[in-house]
């Protein structure tokens, strides 16, 4: 498997999968089956432009990651359940 790329989210270092299988694993799985299609109707000219839109979509965002756990954290509170 190719090894992830890495960049930077909000000042943050974050690893960029670089592989269909990688990528795949990366998206939320709502989005796996629009990724597959993508892929496979892909022709040689249009599959790299593919993998970067892909790629591009899967990059986590440390700012949004956190905003969700904090929300999580906050309706468990809420609930009692914290």
């Amino acid at each position: 498997m190719a090894e992830p790329l890495k960049t930077f989210v909000n000042g943050v270092e974050v690893e960029v999968p670089n592989s269909i299988p990688g990528i795949r694993a990366a998206l939320p799985e709502t989005r796996r089956e629009e990724f597959d299609r993508a892929v496979n109707e892909a022709g040689v000219e249009d599959i790299h432009a593919v993998m970067r839109h892909w790629m591009l979509e899967a990059v986590p965002d440390p700012e949004a990651e956190a905003l969700l756990r904090r929300l999580a954290a906050d309706e468990a509170e809420r609930r009692g359940v914290a």
